[in-house]
């Protein structure tokens, strides 16, 4: 720059017509160092000088070996205007580097391998003018490093390999802000951004926001399942937990912003809870291995929930999983048998009372010798479809015969036999996808299209429990879960029409991933069938930060 030539001439022919005056001063030039009465310029010095007037007002360091700018490192040379530090192989600048240097207007940092510079390095300096970070190889700076130039009128930062990704938008929008004069500043990457202008580029909205799965609640209730269902705005969970042979309803606190015990209705063996809200009518549905099973009804008066009913079980000898849907202004649920001796059976609300029949009456049954795993009931086509999985066999699928009021058989998933659980889905609206978890061999994704579902990916996961879809918004998750690592959490990526590896989360033994939407904030309720079933909380991450 013309005016930094400048500078440093008149101060080499001051030197000269100074000695006189600095012989009269108490202070020694430092060794490496020419003085002058306002100018100190050090070449080649290891360190920075220990004794230095406070009146100085201009100080050069070239060709040295200074590696750290340190808290406080200029704060006794209050009058300082000018601070050169060039090729001086700094690598860095920590915050509050130049406290107490509040008339500083002029500050060259040129020709050094900066790796790290503080957010607050430049703290305090609201009368510097000019400002170059050039040639320092530096790949990106922290957000807001700005902030407190207020006097800035011109910012050199050529010479640098910023990385035009999240963490430099900031920069780009403090470029297309402000009222300093800026240097082109070049992009070294990604691939696709080199050798383009940062202030250029655009700014799409929400290209630097991500999500993360933050513990919020540890709640030590081993569970085989979790079930969310609200009644009368507030938020509760049906936790179907063997090892203490109970049923426990917790409920959401929106004081304390966790969930707390609110009833436990004890069984024997319970396998699963699900509730199902009809009309006035708040019902937990009881699976167990012993003891038949029931449906309770919470009762206002009593604030708990109580025997409603008994489910007929003629052929369930071993039940696994409950679907509960509805459908044509009927409600239904699936009870799936995972005996050999059992069939999976449907039942249906009736709500008849003069007739004494209120409750869920067997309806139909449906599959029998293939030891089921699971029910998804789901609309193809718009059509009504239930899906069964099995440990015998490949999925088979039914579709709803408006004519008969029953369920058909209508095929099956092919290619694919073993499958402990399948989830529905759907990606944006639009096209239906299943989730099917596999203990041995690959999990897999499956899409509905031209009547049959084809597979688009497949995950390894030998030894999984439960390959859970869930979505907050737009962003559409699958946890892939065992009981022998950390879940895996994948992200849908749009363009390449897949799932990708998001991130790890651990939760022992994993059985569901549920989501919960309360107090404008949204969780996901993970149950644990060997250890603390745990509460993340789904928080928004702005990578630019």
């Amino acid at each position: 720059m013309a005016f930094l030539k400048q500078w440093l001439l008149m101060s080499f022919l001051l030197m000269g017509f100074n000695l006189a005056v600095n012989s009269k001063r108490n202070f020694k030039c430092p060794s490496g160092c020419s003085c002058s009465k306002d100018t100190i310029i050090c070449v080649g010095t290891t360190a920075m000088p220990r004794t230095i007037p406070t009146d100085i007002n201009s100080l050069s360091m070239v060709n040295g070996s200074i590696a750290e700018l340190t808290e406080g490192l200029f704060a006794l040379m209050p009058s300082l205007q000018l601070l050169l530090l060039n090729s001086n192989s700094l690598t860095t600048i920590k915050d509050d580097a130049f406290s107490g240097l509040s008339r500083l207007e002029y500050l060259f940092i040129e020709g050094n391998k900066i790796e790290t510079i503080t957010k607050y390095a430049l703290r305090g300096l609201r009368d510097l003018t000019h400002l170059s970070l050039a040639n320092n190889g530096m790949t990106f700076l922290p957000r807001d490093l700005f902030f407190d130039l207020d006097s800035l009128l011109e910012l050199d930062l050529r010479g640098n390999s910023f990385q035009c990704n999240c963490e430099t938008r900031w920069l780009m929008v403090w470029l297309k802000n402000t009222n300093a004069t800026a240097s082109d500043v070049l992009c070294s990457g990604p691939g696709d951004m080199k050798g383009k202008r940062l202030n250029d580029l655009p700014l799409p909205p929400g290209e630097c926001i991500s999500t993360d799965f933050i513990r919020h609640q540890a709640i030590p209730i081993q569970s085989m399942s979790a079930d969310i269902f609200s009644s009368k705005e507030d938020i509760y969970v049906a936790m179907a937990a063997p090892y203490s042979n109970s049923c426990v309803v917790m409920e959401w606190d929106h004081i304390e912003m966790n969930f707390r015990k609110f009833d436990n209705i004890t069984g024997k063996s319970v396998v699963g809870c699900k509730s199902v809200v009809i009309e006035d009518h708040v019902l937990i549905l009881v699976t167990q291995l012993f003891g038949g099973s029931h449906i309770y009804k919470f009762e206002a008066g009593q604030n708990k929930f109580t025997m409603f009913q008994t489910i007929e079980l003629f052929n369930i000898s071993k039940p696994n999983d409950i679907e509960v849907f509805q459908m044509d202004g009927d409600w239904y649920f699936v009870i799936v048998d995972s005996s050999k001796a059992g069939i999976s059976t449907l039942y249906k609300w009736m709500d008849q009372p003069e007739r004494n029949e209120t409750g869920f009456f067997s309806y139909q049954f449906l599959h029998e010798w293939f030891r089921d795993t699971d029910a998804e009931f789901v609309q193809l086509d718009g059509k009504s479809h239930l899906i069964l999985s099995s440990r015998s066999q490949a999925p088979v699928i039914y579709v709803w015969n408006r004519s008969t009021l029953k369920f058909m058989p209508h095929g099956e998933v092919p290619m694919v036999d073993e499958v402990l659980a399948v989830q529905a889905f759907r990606v944006g609206g639009g096209d239906t996808y299943l989730a099917l978890t596999c203990y041995i061999g690959d999990s897999r994704v499956l899409k509905w299209s031209s009547k049959q579902f084809t597979e688009v990916q497949a995950l390894p996961s030998r030894g999984a429990m439960l390959l859970q879809p869930f979505a907050f918004g737009d962003r559409h998750y699958l946890a892939l879960g065992s009981d022998f690592s950390f879940t895996q959490i994948f992200l849908w990526d749009a363009e390449s029409q897949s799932f990708v590896k998001f991130k790890d989360i651990y939760v022992q033994s994993p059985r569901s991933f549920t989501v919960v939407n309360t107090d404008r904030r949204t969780f996901i309720f993970s149950s644990s069938f060997k250890g603390k079933s745990i509460v993340f909380e789904h928080v928004i991450v702005d990578l630019s930060l």
